[in-house]
């Protein structure tokens, strides 16, 4: 009998000048990496070793890498030959063209250096309390003793983050109206219409039950509440206030000129889509890590009683944190939420050995690179040691990309991502779901834990003030 494998092509490498990959059909190779995209990613590996090629409907080949000299090539390359933007124009039907991801060349540059104050190492203490205060009140409606999706938590605080700390918005009618529109586009482009919006001519608006369709109306009822909001900025001034929406709408590039309302409306809704559901993908793995490793959980709860000596925790503490911060980097190594970055060439290039054709996206795999067993010893362990004392080499560990195109919300993730763990594990005593198996599933573009990971609190703490 044949195996699954052969019967989909995976059997036999295709032809050509580009590196071998599979010979199913492109839309057998885009349902197989929509729908089981890890397997997709490990049985081409093993098959084709590094690189490959994949293919899917009406987008040129991706070559696959995951050896770090070649990822150098890629990251320090002429960035007016690997141009990210084009190789991510896929996600602007939902990003918008001005979008940072989609953008190449002195627009991007532009772009990026009136982006990057905000988002500045300094600036996250301040911040903090805020991120403190919105998971507290989260931790507090939990139910203790049966099972929920912590996933679905995770996305409430994150987004609840970004709203407060970069729209600068307190409780009211507007930040509960955009939140709930906020809510129910996750939750489509999450759910499995959400993966088919990858595909090209899903995206038109084919009416109002077509993916495209649906996706259109949520969005623009998204973008009457932020182009009012911009228009009432511009009005009163934002002179005084330090959320980031106001920082942009202040900020002049070399030319004293200001972000147009599309550009502002575009850069909100890629730090909306993307800032928050990846953070919030990133916690529930953490938790999946944490709760399958009890003498890790154990070690990271003991540093953190002893900075918060009984109190809570503050944002200066952070920065103390070492465990934590381990914590954090390898359940990026282990679970990164997204599985590759592209660069689309726009010239011929020799790229780790292989002579690649113009038109190809050159795609650095992080799913791939951080499992490599010369990279990682015993590679699918959990082990927070691996970063304590080092300095990962950036073209092995790149959760958040890499060269002039590494993620301006770094940072900012990451110290997020710390400050919610540390809270809720000094407040609440977790275990996994009975009878819970994960498994990785896409939710569009992000790579997450099955079922919303469920959990069971065993107990809560009240808040410390």
């Amino acid at each position: 009998m044949a195996t699954a494998a052969a019967d989909l092509g995976l059997e036999r490498a295709e032809p050509g000048v580009l590196p071998p990959g599979p010979r199913a059909p492109a839309l057998v190779q885009f349902l197989h990496f929509g729908f089981r995209p890890i397997a997709f990613l490990e049985e081409c590996e093993r098959r084709y070793g590094t690189p490959f090629t994949l293919r899917v409907p009406a987008r040129p080949p991706l070559v696959m890498f995951s050896d770090p000299e070649a990822i150098r090539e890629i990251f320090t390359g002429d960035p007016e030959l690997l141009r990210a933007g084009e190789a991510n124009d896929l996600l602007e039907p939902m990003l918008g063209q001005h979008s940072l991801l989609l953008l190449d060349g002195p627009r991007h540059l532009r772009q990026r250096r009136l982006m990057l104050p905000p988002f500045h190492g300094e600036r996250m203490q301040a911040y903090g309390r805020v991120m403190r205060e919105i998971a507290d009140r989260s931790i507090d409606a939990w139910p203790v003793g049966r099972p929920f999706p912590i996933h679905e938590r995770m996305q409430a605080i994150t987004l609840d983050v970004i709203l407060r700390t970069v729209f600068g918005l307190d409780e009211g009618a507007l930040l509960d109206r955009l939140r709930e529109c906020l809510r129910r586009l996750m939750a489509f482009v999450s759910g499995t219409l959400g993966v088919l919006l990858l595909m090209p001519w899903l995206q038109r608006d084919l009416g109002p039950f077509s993916p495209g369709g649906r996706f259109v109306r949520l969005a623009h009822e998204i973008d009457d509440l932020l182009f009012a909001e911009i228009a009432r900025r511009r009005a009163e001034g934002v002179a005084g206030r330090a959320d980031i929406l106001s920082m942009l709408v202040a900020a002049r590039d070399e030319d004293g000129q200001p972000m147009s309302d599309q550009e502002l409306r575009d850069e909100m809704v890629t730090l909306l889509l993307a800032g928050h559901e990846t953070t919030a993908t990133s916690l529930a793995w953490a938790f999946h890590r944490l709760l399958g490793r009890p003498d890790v959980l154990g070690k990271l709860r003991a540093e953190l009683r002893a900075a918060v000596d009984g109190g809570c925790i503050e944002p200066d503490h952070v920065a103390r944190l070492e465990y934590l911060d381990a914590v954090v980097k390898e359940t990026a190594r282990l679970s990164p939420v997204i599985s590759q970055v592209s660069r689309r060439l726009q010239a011929p290039m020799r790229i780790g050995g292989c002579d690649l054709p113009a038109g190809v996206v050159a795609s650095p795999c992080i799913y791939l690179t951080h499992r490599r067993p010369d990279l990682w010893p015993n590679p699918a362990r959990f082990d927070p040691e691996r970063f304590i004392g080092a300095r990962p080499n950036p073209y092995a560990f790149f959760p958040f990309g890499g060269g002039v195109r590494r993620c301006i919300g770094a940072a900012f993730a990451t110290y997020e991502m710390k400050i919610v763990l540390a809270e809720i594990l000094t407040r609440v005593e977790l275990s996994a779901a009975p009878g819970y198996t994960v498994r990785t599933v896409r939710r569009t573009v992000t790579l997450a834990p099955s079922g919303g990971m469920p959990v069971v609190v065993e107990r809560l703490e009240p808040a410390r003030v």
